[in-house]
């Protein structure tokens, strides 16, 4: 499989709408989508790393799958919005750099 960039990513995701999908879902819309999704994929981490139990219904869900789709709608609500999601995590890392450079290696409760 072949590594992609963020931006590669959202022309693929552009591509495909165009294709595929005749338009994106508007803005909310896409908006309740992720939320779905984050859901979908919170559901399956409490029941494998938290004190609940699967349900029956539960088992077909694949992690990796449900962060997948979170990409998906993330990517699509950048391309909509104008959102450069490489320069976008570029400038996250510094601000995070920057603020938490320390933060970190001194908190005596990690």
């Amino acid at each position: 499989m072949t590594e992609i960039t963020l931006r590669e990513a959202q022309e693929k995701v552009d591509r495909w709408i165009k294709k595929y999908g005749k338009r994106y879902f508007n803005e909310l819309t896409n908006m309740v989508v992720l939320t779905e999704e984050v859901g979908e994929l919170a559901r399956i981490i409490a029941r494998t790393y938290g004190e609940q139990s699967f349900k029956e219904s539960d088992k077909g869900y694949d992690m990796a799958d449900e962060m997948a789709d979170i990409l998906w709608v993330l990517l699509c609500l950048a391309n909509q919005t104008g959102i450069d999601l490489t320069s976008a995590f570029e400038k996250n890392m510094e601000k995070k750099t920057n603020r938490d450079k320390e933060r970190h290696s001194k908190n005596n409760k990690l």
